[in-house]
């Protein structure tokens, strides 16, 4: 294809969003979706979901090359319709308008916050989880009464395609509209001048988005990741923190943005902690290369990535634990521990988004809180102690977007808790009622009561003014 081809073609890519973008924004402008009509398009949402389960299921198991079809029902099914079920209970209570206090000074008044949509919502989402971080945003997006357009990625071909006619056979277009396709698709959709628009992926990716975003002031949330830590203090038993560690780990074989990235134990308990860390994983994944139940990395260049990492750290003096168990011709790699992996080599420069775990030993648990605060504020936290002083210790002394207290991912799901990073591990955050408030506009309204004592005091200013001011400046 020559070099005018590869223009037209790509005009025509950013001409077709664009036009479905100019769609939504028409109907966003024409009027707000009103309490039923919000309920309806989460119910419509809640049965795309659900009535597809299996269908979903195979298609990201496809994506990836073998994933659980279990897994993807209690990590991203089940999720979703948690949230759709918790914003349609509590949709109505959203949706009122919230008294103000009025001071004094402008009294007699009334004041109140109405929440209502931002107008169309863009949705940006990475391929690791590819249902749950698109119908969650989409949620609450439509709960706020928003009109949404979604780009999925494009290493999830198969479940793109088939959310895209999903969600094609139940809603509008002018109401929610799938947009699939490569980079320049999503260069395309990330210029688009968007209400707000979310982006869950990588930090160097979420820069570009936000560059894009800033030319129109776009607003953004930025769900991102990094290298998320947990620390094991002296107290808490070693086998249950393995388990849950292990758990948190090797699910979806590491690639997940709140797994633990690496692990600070009392340096004594390290070896230990890394056999017993090793010894869940084989519980829970007795085989890999033919287990069912333990997800392949999502592509093959990906793999090499994590490979070449470990080499690395390997080369470099570290002691590697490792069970893949005939991988050899999958995508797949076992659960991996690195003991005394360098500071400087990849496992502990970048996010790992795999199943390999660096575990670091620490003296004092106030030098664990220093070499996380060393490092760029992570997404997730993890702390494993029942001493509520330590815990204490470590929450007032290292930042994160969340945190769960003796488990792993727990506090991502919650529909009660906001979901969000912090610096470079993201901007924002939503789930549940912070995800509604994140795409409503809060409008203030302030109602003047029968005498407006404001307007009385001039100009041209006089006497009464001059009290009225000192008085508010001394109160």
């Amino acid at each position: 294809m020559n070099d005018v081809a590869v223009e037209a073609s790509e005009t025509g890519v950013a001409e077709g969003i664009r036009g479905v973008f100019l769609l939504q924004r028409a109907a966003s402008r024409a009027g707000t979706p009103d309490f039923a009509a919000r309920l309806d398009a989460l119910a419509r949402l809640r049965a795309l979901t659900f009535e597809n389960a299996e269908e979903i299921a195979r298609a990201i198991s496809e994506d990836f090359g073998g994933r659980s079809h279990d897994e993807t029902r209690l990590m991203e099914i089940a999720p979703t319709l948690s949230a759709i079920r918790h914003a349609r209970a509590n949709l109505a209570r959203w949706m009122k308008a919230r008294r103000r206090r009025v001071d004094i000074a402008f009294q007699p008044a009334r004041a109140w916050v109405r929440y209502e949509p931002l107008g169309v919502v863009g949705v940006m989402a990475p391929w690791n989880y590819p249902l749950l971080l698109i119908l969650t945003p989409v949620c609450n997006a439509l709960a706020a009464g928003n009109r949404v357009m979604v780009k999925p990625s494009e290493l999830a071909p198969r479940f793109a395609d088939l959310l895209q006619r999903l969600i094609a056979e139940r809603f509008r277009e002018k109401e929610l509209a799938v947009v699939n396709g490569g980079p320049d698709v999503a260069e395309a959709f990330a210029n688009l001048p968007f209400d707000h628009l979310l982006f869950t992926g990588s930090t160097a990716v979420g820069r570009k988005v936000m560059a894009a975003a800033a030319a129109n002031l776009t607003p953004v949330t930025l769900e991102l990741g990094g290298k998320s830590p947990a620390i094991v203090c002296p107290d808490f038993p070693l086998e249950r923190a393995a388990h849950s560690i292990a758990i948190g780990k090797f699910l979806n074989a590491g690639q997940t943005c709140v797994a633990p990235d690496y692990v600070l134990a009392p340096s004594p308990r390290v070896e230990a902690l890394a056999a017993a860390v090793m010894a869940a994983a084989r519980t829970m994944y007795p085989t890999i290369g033919a287990n069912a139940d333990y997800t392949s990395l999502i592509s093959e260049r990906h793999r090499q990535r994590i490979v070449i990492a470990v080499q690395e750290a390997e080369a470099m003096g570290a002691k590697i634990l490792r069970d893949d168990d005939n991988a050899e011709g999958t995508r797949k790699i076992g659960p991996t521990v690195v003991l005394n992996a360098p500071l400087d080599c990849l496992l502990m420069r970048e996010e790992i988004f795999g199943p390999v775990l660096p575990i670091l030993g620490y003296d004092e648990l106030d030098a664990a809180i220093r070499f996380v605060n060393g490092r760029d504020r992570p997404l997730a936290l993890y702390c494993y102690s029942h001493d509520e002083a330590l815990r204490d210790r470590v929450l007032n002394g290292a930042t994160s977007g969340g945190v769960t207290l003796n488990g792993a991912l727990l506090h991502s799901v919650q529909d009660g808790l906001p979901f969000g990073g912090v610096g470079p591990s993201g901007l924002g955050a939503y789930h549940g009622e912070e995800g509604f408030r994140r795409f409503s506009h809060a409008r203030a309204v302030h109602q003047v009561g029968p005498i407006n004592v404001f307007e009385k005091l001039g100009p041209p200013w006089g006497r009464l003014a001059r009290v009225a001011a000192n008085f508010l400046m001394r109160r």
